[in-house]
């Protein structure tokens, strides 16, 4: 016997003959939305969203001092346009010396800098279990404040997102908590950089929810959300509560200038398509340079230069410059060439391997490109009612919509730094209809696209699990077929051989003589062992029996089935825990899938409805 009371038969572990059923079942986890585990998390979250807040401002401060340092030659944190200096020639050699400190900091320090942010803290959501390393943190805001304040032609908000990422992974390796958390840690830090950022906290949310968090469930939700309004009160301390990209008012506009905006949105779906595809050649061609990758930024750097020599406007992060395409202040010829100019350095310093982000880059070409429209239409179709500020602020968000995939963010974004309510619906129209375009015509988003070249392809489209709307009782088998506690292993063998057991079967219930479950045994553990012949079939049973009720999800019911390690789970009455009604099995939850399938691929037409 062993310790536990069991006999021990040829190796194997079998339980003493059992005249009564067991007391207890293992019946899967009641579900619960929320815990106290999420208000310790939100709790952490929050303290990681001020702390992002006040790094956000760091790091727009270091861009601001460099800048100066540079291009103005004086000591100085406020964020100021490389535009306004006179550097004449040296302008060609500025940007060039940042890429060389970039390059040096990715090959020396971490590779992970390289790149505008996002894709990389994707990809250690979905790969490293949302551990990103400590000097990731410090490198980061710190390649990319050189390479912006050198002139990159680059947007803070991708760094200062991969910033609040690594702040809130790097909390969460110091404590307890599983990945999932960690995940919703990283996922607050983001946000909450971003809003520092922009003073943007619902489209930061749904930003970390279309691109970090790759759920939608309170457990996640709740932190990020509260992290974000926790940033956004250290912002609205640090600097105020205006709106980023102040713009003229907008008018309520008509039914037939939306469905403008909306051809706009269109066109800006393949702008974002085409800004995507060039931006990704271009990273493909420099792969192909026959010297190291640290060195590429700096060959991108000279076109960075020269162009900054012909327009210096594209030098530097540029929120200035959003503006004053909104306001009408860039017009014409000069808005088409400035855009222009803006794409080409910034496509050919981000496919560098650089450090910097796109959204800053991408508005200015979108909402350049949609001013530009805008202007025509007012002057040669003014019967449509569009307005060039309007046409600016759809086309700016737009193009992020169909470049990023993310429809919601850049619609609330755009909202949320401009506060213009009455931009909602042509918003809502025109980024509908470039993530319309934009999907039909790339599978993958900027985002998602260097993650898939590795080898890691990513959905963006989120649905309910399917198998959490099937209760177990739908899709059971109710024919069981059960063994009797009292029979010999001997017995049953001889009825298997026979046949009468079907070969699909590899488990079996087994019953007393009330017919009241006592347990499950394996066909395995009937057939392995030789010597266990002259026992009982309850001499067979190692534990308490493994069962669902019928109101489970099948989404509970496979959840249990791995926690257990078992390939079927009985299906049992829940006010009589030990009266059998069926058995759920693997293939019956693969097969519950087939409605799903059905729904979603055979058109039909009826006007039948169920009664």
């Amino acid at each position: 016997m062993t310790a536990d009371g069991r006999a021990r038969t040829g190796g194997l572990d079998v339980a003493p003959s059992m005249d009564v059923a067991l007391a207890s079942v293992n019946a899967p986890l009641e579900h619960a939305t929320v815990g106290p585990r999420v208000i310790r998390i939100t709790a952490v979250a929050v303290l990681i969203g001020i702390a992002a807040g006040f790094v956000a401002e760091a790091l727009m401060m270091l861009i601001g001092l460099i800048t100066n340092l540079v291009f103005y030659h004086r000591w100085g944190t406020e964020l100021v346009s490389p535009a306004g200096a006179e550097v004449g020639f040296w302008v060609l050699l500025i940007p060039v010396g940042g890429a060389l400190i970039v390059g040096l900091m990715a090959r020396y320090g971490s590779s992970a800098i390289r790149g505008h942010g996002i894709p990389e803290v994707m990809e250690r959501v979905l790969h490293g279990e949302s551990r990103i390393a400590p000097k990731v943190m410090l490198l980061k805001p710190l390649s990319a404040a050189v390479a912006i304040g050198t002139g990159g032609p680059f947007g803070a908000e991708g760094p200062i997102i991969a910033t609040g990422g690594a702040l809130g992974s790097i909390v969460g390796q110091t404590l307890r908590i599983t990945a999932d958390e960690r995940k919703t840690l990283l996922a607050a830090g983001a946000a909450a950089g971003m809003t520092a950022t922009f003073g943007s906290p619902v489209s930061a949310v749904l930003l970390a929810v279309e691109l970090l968090l790759f759920e939608y469930r309170a457990r996640s939700i709740i932190p990020v959300a509260l992290a974000a309004a926790a940033a956004t009160a250290v912002r609205a301390a640090l600097i105020g509560t205006d709106p980023v990209f102040a713009m003229p008012a907008v008018a309520q506009p008509s039914g037939l200038a939306i469905a403008s905006y909306a051809l706009i949105g269109a066109f800006m779906g393949l702008v974002a398509v085409f800004a995507t595809r060039a931006v990704y050649a271009i990273e493909d061609g420099f792969e192909r340079l026959p010297f190291h990758w640290m060195w590429w930024p700096a060959v991108g750097a000279i076109a960075v230069g020269v162009i900054g020599y012909i327009e210096p406007r594209t030098l530097g992060v540029g929120y200035e410059w959003i503006e004053a395409i909104m306001a009408g202040d860039i017009v014409g010829v000069a808005l088409l060439l400035f855009v222009l100019l803006k794409f080409t350095s910034w496509s050919i310093y981000l496919g560098s391997g650089t450090s910097g982000g796109t959204l800053a880059p991408l508005f200015i070409i979108g909402g350049g490109v949609g001013a530009a429209i805008g202007g025509a239409a007012e002057v040669w179709l003014p019967g449509l009612g569009l307005h060039v500020s309007v046409a600016a602020l759809v086309g700016m968000a737009a193009i992020f919509a169909g470049a990023s995939h993310a429809l919601l963010a850049s619609v609330v974004f755009a909202f949320e730094t401009t506060r213009q309510p009455l931009g909602l619906l042509p918003l809502l129209a025109g980024c509908s209809a470039s993530y319309l375009i934009s999907l039909l015509l790339m599978r993958h988003s900027i985002m998602t696209e260097k993650l898939a070249r590795r080898g890691t392809p990513i959905r963006t489209e989120y649905t309910v699990d399917y198998l959490s709307h099937v209760a177990v009782g739908d899709a059971a088998s109710r024919a069981v077929i059960t063994l009797r506690a009292d029979q010999t292993v001997a017995e049953v063998r001889t009825w298997l051989g026979e046949g009468a057991g079907s070969a699909t079967h590899h488990g079996f219930p087994v019953v007393d003589a009330q017919q009241q479950l006592i347990g499950v045994v394996t066909r395995r553990d009937i057939v392995e062992n030789v010597d266990t012949a002259r026992l009982t079939i309850a001499e067979l049973i190692r534990r308490e029996p493994i069962v669902a009720f019928e109101d489970n999800t099948l989404r509970e019911a496979a959840d249990h089935m791995v926690r257990e390690g078992v390939g079927r789970l009985v299906v049992v009455d829940r006010n009589q825990p030990r009266h059998i009604v069926g058995i759920i099995t693997r293939s019956d939850l693969l097969a519950a899938h087939a409605t799903r399938l059905r729904a979603a691929s055979q058109p039909n037409r009826s006007l039948r409805v169920p009664r």
